[in-house]
Parts: C-alpha cells; structure tokens; sequence
C-alpha cells in the first residue's frame, strides 16, 4: 500500500511539472492569440546538438523556467533528430522544415525565437552559456513586453 501511494504522488507530481510543448505552429497560434501569450519557439537537435541538450537540461527543464511558461508563454519546439530511431513522421519533419524555412534559415541550432500571436518575431537568441533560467525569463519578458 505504501508503495502505490508513493506511486501515485510521484505520478501526480511529475504530470504537474510536465510542460505542454506543441509541435504544431498553427495551433501554437491558435493557442496564443486565444490566450494573449507569445510563442516561444526552439529549433532543437536533440539527439546530436550539444548545446541543444544543454539549453534543456539547464534552462527548459529548471523548475523556475516551467514554472514561468506555464503561465506566461505556448511553447512550441520544432526538433530535428539526425538519428535513425528518433526520425519524426514524415508530416511533421516537412512542418519543421517549412517552420525552419521561415524563421531558421541559417540552421543554426539550438535557436530560441518569441513570437507574437500572429507569428512576427520579437527576439532571437540561442543557448547562452552560463547563463540562467531566470535569464532567460527576463529576456522574454523584455521582448514580449511583458511584466
């Protein structure tokens, strides 16, 4: 019994901290003009970009960080495994690829863009070594014109 109890409060607390990443960008529109909140858009390897895993691991994932894009931020992330095992469906990589048309040409990787409701870009950045996630915060805040 104790361990089913553990079980379930483990369950609950890691569906609490789960964030909702879309991968769809007119839904992340949809979502952000109903809400009135910026996309924040992450162009990610994440099966071979080192600073992609770093951006998740030290900022995306930080409790401060979900906390904020809980209430403040859609999140949508347009990820591009090179691997065999992690290839996306084949819809999916060509909306990745349209996405990355039109706001990472360059292909340049991890790439972080806020958005307004309607898809204009307000900020750019990557992943800033030894910076924080209240950085980061700050940042979009700063872009997004929000307080």
């Amino acid at each position: 019994m104790k361990n089913l109890i553990l079980i379930i409060a483990f369950s609950i607390t890691g569906a609490m901290s789960a964030q909702n990443w879309l991968t769809d960008f007119n839904q992340a529109k949809k979502t952000a003009q109903t809400e009135h909140k910026p996309i924040f858009l992450v162009f990610e390897g994440s099966d071979w970009c080192a600073p992609c895993k770093k951006l998740e691991r030290y900022i995306l994932s930080s409790e401060d960080f979900k906390a904020y894009a809980k209430d403040h931020l859609v999140l949508l992330k347009a990820d591009f495994p090179r691997r065999k095992k992690n290839r996306l469906p084949e819809a999916q990589q060509k909306h990745n690829d349209a996405l990355a048309a039109q706001y990472n040409p360059e292909g340049v990787f991890p790439t972080v863009i806020i958005l307004d409701a309607q898809g204009n870009v307000l900020g750019r950045t990557g992943y800033l070594r030894h910076k924080s996630p209240q950085f980061y915060i700050n940042w979009i805040k700063e872009k997004s014109h929000q307080q």
